[in-house]
This record gives C-alpha cells, structure tokens and sequence, in this order.
C-alpha cells in the first residue's frame, strides 16, 4: 500500500507541474508619471527569442511573432491596444507618452498606426501583452517566445536649502512579469479591445515602431 500511495502521489505531482508547465502566459506591467511636464518618457522593449522559429535560411529565421498590447488606465480602463509585429531576434520599441498613452496619437518618425482618444491625458496605468501568433489583438492566439523591459519614470521629492521642495524624475528599468493567463482574461483583453476598435467607444488603436526604431 506505501508504494501504491507513493507512485499514487509521484504521478499527481507530475500532473501539477504539467499542468502549470502547459499554462498560458503573458506578461504585465505598470507606466507612471507619463504625459507629465518635465518628465522623460517610458519605453517598453520586448524581444522575439525565435523560439516559434523552425527554419533558418542564410540566417533569416522565420516564427515571426505579434505583441498584443492592450494599455489600461489607473480605473482599469482600456485605453489602447495594437498588434504588433516581431520577426525572430528582432527587437520592437514602444513609446509610453507618443504611442501607447498618448489620446493625440503617436508622433514618432516612422510610426505605424494611430491612437485614437477624446477622453483626455494618461499618466499612469497597467500594460498587458500577449504574445500572439496572429495580428489580430481582439482575437489573440497565445504563443511562447516574447519577452520584454520596461522603462519606469519615478518622481522623488528632495528637500532644498531654505525648505522647497524639488521633484526630479529618476529612469529605472525592469522585466515584465510573467503572470498566467485564464481563458476569461484571454476573452476579456479580446472582447473589450474589439468593442473599442469596432464600437466608438473613445480609445481604440495604438502605434507600433518598425523594429529599426529604438526611443
């Protein structure tokens, strides 16, 4: 009975671990102090690994991949969302206040795309991204192989001589999180960029750089 208690549990922990191994992920992260005066602005870089790709010819690896971003404001509004395209080893570049925050629509040399909004500047909020095998962010088609950085803008106060106050702005910089993905999350970021991009509601489309382009 011990041994078929042991090989009993040795196969329900591998379940698990399959089980988690097989999850869909995708990858989340915040932006602050955008669209501020004085501020520098944000940069999300995420990089295609090639792990998609299948062959190679004269070093030009296929498994092109698509980053479906979708921007929410900080009353967990979505703002944006786009599909962007990453060949394998490429590097895509986006701009928090220019692309991804900005209601007067990207303004970057070699934009692709264009923002959309009515409803005003936004300078702080969440940033989900889905690695997609399709460009289509309503209906994403959730892959392995993104990975991505975010540059984050933090605003310090500093006591001056005589008792003002200063905020400078300091540039910090970090992975994504890789979090798990449900299937209602997964309908939820299709659904609701769908609604925006179909339905008028006030946000819809953000820009995506060509890959030769860095902020």
């Amino acid at each position: 009975m011990k041994r078929v208690g042991f090989v009993f549990a040795t196969v329900v922990i591998a379940l698990i671990v399959s089980g988690s191994a097989m999850a869909q992920q995708y990858s989340v992260t915040y932006f602050s102090n955008a669209n501020t005066s004085g501020a520098p602005d944000g940069t999300l870089r995420i990089i295609n690994d090639g792990y998609e790709a299948t062959a190679c010819p004269n070093g030009a690896c296929n498994g092109t991949l698509w980053a479906d971003i979708y921007v929410f404001d900080d009353s967990e509004e979505m703002i944006a969302c786009c599909s962007c395209r990453i060949t394998s080893d490429g590097l895509l570049s986006e701009s928090v206040d220019q692309q991804l925050a900005n209601p007067s629509g990207p303004t970057g040399p070699g934009v692709i795309g264009s923002t959309f909004s009515t409803r005003g500047e936004f300078s702080r909020g969440v940033i989900k991204v889905v690695g997609s095998s399709n460009n289509d962010p309503t209906d994403p088609v959730p892959t392995y192989g993104l990975h991505g950085w975010m540059t984050h803008i933090q605003a310090a106060k500093v006591k001056l001589p005589g008792g003002a106050e200063s905020s400078p702005f300091y540039v910090t910089e970090t992975p994504l999180a890789e979090a798990s993905l449900s299937d209602a999350e997964l309908s939820s970021l299709g659904s609701v960029c769908s609604y925006g991009l179909v339905d008028n509601s006030g946000y819809g489309w953000c820009g995506c750089s060509p890959e030769d382009l860095d902020f």
